[in-house]
């Protein structure tokens, strides 16, 4: 009879996440910061068909970065959870915490169960009636959550864009300042990042009940200029 292998589990956990951060960090970033009307998401996606971020219910949005069949299929998840819990109850009851919970714990699992974990990082962010209200977290591969404001990065190279965004960020940007500076932050010294290149949705302080707007690439450009 052959014995199985083994393998302890401080290394395998390691292996693991070694796993995701590489394959995470294969893929472009993202920044989502808070401006004067709301929450700004900023990727970089030249992508014409896939979105990193999308519209999760009436306050909430999702944005994510890694493989993307993975991360989408989070994303069909949590609109099918926040659509049942505000059938069920009241739309008051959906909230970007107990969604970013709900996350982590499935994200959580698939890390320390299955053999592969996933290949993700995500965002949920949550606009609130005033600035202080706004909720940003961030859930790692891992299954960590972390309540970031006023800003977050995931993907990429990381500590390079977050160091870039801390430097410029300020209370009470516009949306334009917000751009010009999420696209500073994501190009590199070679390359600058065109409208193109970039993917932005917004969270934004309208008065209605529904607060995702995604941004055409003709209304980014001049945005950017």
């Amino acid at each position: 009879m052959n014995m199985p292998y083994y393998v302890a589990p401080e290394q395998m956990m390691k292996d693991r996440a070694d796993f995701a951060r590489k394959g995470i960090a294969r893929g472009k970033s993202l920044v989502a910061l808070q401006y004067s009307e709301g929450i700004a998401i900023i990727a970089e996606n030249p992508s014409n068909t896939l979105r990193k971020s999308s519209e999760i219910y009436d306050r909430i949005a999702f944005a994510g970065v890694g493989k993307y069949n993975e991360f989408d299929s989070l994303r069909v998840l949590g609109v099918r959870s926040a659509d049942l819990k505000g059938y069920q109850f009241s739309r008051e009851d959906v909230d970007a915490r107990s969604l970013a919970n709900q996350y982590a714990q499935i994200i959580g699992q698939t890390f320390t169960h299955e053999v592969k974990p996933l290949e993700v990082e995500i965002l949920v962010a949550e606009l609130g009636m005033t600035p202080v209200a706004d909720q940003l977290f961030h859930i790692m591969y891992d299954g960590t959550v972390i309540d970031e404001k006023p800003f977050i990065v995931i993907g990429g190279d990381t500590d390079t864009i977050k160091t870039k965004v801390a430097a410029a960020f300020k209370d009470n940007m516009s949306l334009q300042e917000a751009c010009k500076l999420a696209r500073t932050a994501l190009s590199s010294d070679e390359r600058v990042l065109t409208a193109s290149d970039l993917e932005v949705t917004v969270l934004q302080r309208n008065g209605s009940r529904r607060c995702f707007k995604r941004l055409a690439e003709n209304s980014l450009a001049t945005l950017l200029n």
